[in-house]
């Protein structure tokens, strides 16, 4: 009997107009109704088993009502709350929180949500979204949703540096200003510059991404600018990215890789607002939002010359430093169980988790590659092996006879400092690149993937002399 009672519960829940959420006692999300997912514009599959605030990254302890009586153990009724959500869009509602008692414990909390967003604005949103639409080039028709792949909720996460760089890039999101992502290669940049984007008055407009390490100065400028027939050979009248992007965001990966001559000129964009294709004396007006991206310490960019001062300072004007995997470990037991997930689906296969001695591998091995690094651990694993668990059998190469410390520092939260750690392993990377391309610098920064320029800072650091 008491099971069909619950079941009429949540068939009565599933009927009300306002949205309803109910959190457990660690505030992970374990229900929302039609009318929340509708009212928050939310995705059940990503939501569910998620921290309230990793969904709404606007909202924190303090200001979330749901988690206020979480921890007073107190109901609240009528409470105005404005947030915005994982998309960017600003939402007002009205709240009635109730906590959830069991055995004199509050084991979670249930909220109603009414939307009391005034129609107006709802009406003047749809305006500027219907706008917003843009005609593709190449003839293409006018698109209705986002170009931009990531959202705020693929960035998984619980770690209070994280939790906090998410609340910042949502903020970011609501202005024009150019953003800096720093962060080491495969911490997920593009996730937060995506994010960005999409959580923008500029997401139903281009996003275009560029890697300026990926081609030569000449190409990359044609690239970036446009060019006119005859300017160069081979050269056809053709819209440049900033062209192409204008109204959108512009994202250039690795910026510091970027010939010193070219960033003048990108710093002349910036600066007026105004493009020139190569070979044109015409110029036009672009309205492009600048998100940049560097992969080496953004402490140092400007001292060793990779990125010019007065261009730095124009791109850095909200600046996002990603932590390394690293530094955020007890976000890992949360990663493995995204990747596991989300490569079952892709194989058809049915793993369950790792087994302990994967687990403590995974928390002590440092994480060169970052959350890209154990992503392709995960995959390899589910896609080469059948079972439930993986096991230490089943990892990459890397992990082979991998002995991790014997003191279990990542459960205390006791980490040794990583200055000394990371010196030796870039100290080995470096020597052996060297040694691979016989101290050729140029052809041993392409084989570690490294700008010349900072593999040369290294090696004078590391006081690599040979």
């Amino acid at each position: 009997m008491e099971i069909k009672y619950f079941d009429a519960f949540i068939e009565a829940m599933e009927l009300i107009n306002d949205g309803i959420q109910i959190i457990d006692a660690s505030g992970k999300i374990i229900y929302h109704n039609p009318a929340a997912k509708q009212l928050d514009l939310i995705d059940a599959e990503k939501t569910l088993g998620r921290h309230i605030l990793e969904v709404y990254p606007s909202l924190t302890f303090e200001t979330s009502t749901i988690m206020n009586v979480l921890k007073n153990g107190k109901p609240i009724y009528n409470v105005e709350q404005n947030f915005v959500n994982y998309k960017g869009d600003k939402i007002s509602t009205l709240n009635s929180t109730l906590p959830i008692i069991y055995n004199n414990k509050v084991i979670g909390a249930l909220e109603i949500s009414r939307n009391i967003t005034e129609v107006r604005e709802l009406s003047e949103r749809i305006v500027n979204l219907q706008k917003e639409l843009y005609e593709a080039n190449k003839g293409e028709k006018k698109k209705s949703k986002p170009l931009a792949k990531y959202t705020f909720l693929d960035i998984i996460g619980q770690n209070k540096e994280i939790l906090k760089l998410k609340s910042l890039a949502l903020k970011a999101a609501m202005t024009d200003s150019p953003v800096i992502v720093a962060g080491s290669t495969g911490t997920g940049k593009e996730l937060f510059v995506q994010s960005i984007h999409n959580s923008g008055d500029r997401k139903y407009k281009p996003f275009i991404a560029q890697n300026c390490a990926a081609l030569p100065a000449n190409l990359l400028e044609s690239i970036l600018f446009g060019s006119v027939k005859g300017s160069f050979t081979g050269a056809e009248n053709r819209p440049g990215l900033f062209e192409l992007a204008d109204g959108g965001t512009l994202f250039l990966d690795e910026i510091n890789s970027m010939p010193l001559d070219l960033q003048t000129k990108l710093l002349r964009v910036i600066q007026d607002g105004r493009v020139r294709r190569v070979g044109s004396g015409k110029t036009t007006d672009v309205d492009v939002r600048i998100i940049s991206a560097i992969n080496t310490d953004i402490n140092t960019v400007v001292e060793t010359q990779q990125i010019r001062q007065d261009l730095f300072f124009r791109l850095s004007v909200i600046t996002l430093v990603i932590p390394d995997l690293c530094k955020r470990i007890e976000d890992i037991p949360l990663l493995v169980e995204h990747f596991i997930n989300k490569y079952n689906k892709k194989f058809n296969k049915f793993f369950s988790g790792v087994s302990k001695e994967v687990l403590h591998i995974f928390l002590n091995y440092s994480w060169p590659g970052n959350v890209r690094e154990l992503e392709h651990a995960i995959e390899s694993a589910i896609s080469l092996y059948d079972g439930e668990i993986i096991r230490e059998e089943h990892l990459p190469f890397q992990f082979k006879n991998y002995q991790p410390k014997n003191d279990n520092s990542w459960e205390t939260g006791s980490i040794q400092p990583l200055s000394t750690a990371v010196e030796k392993v870039e100290r080995e990377i470096i020597i052996s690149a060297l040694e691979q391309t016989d101290f050729n610098i140029t052809k041993a920064a392409k084989l570690i993937n490294v700008p010349r320029q900072t593999l040369q800072y290294k090696i004078k650091k590391l006081g690599l002399l040979f």
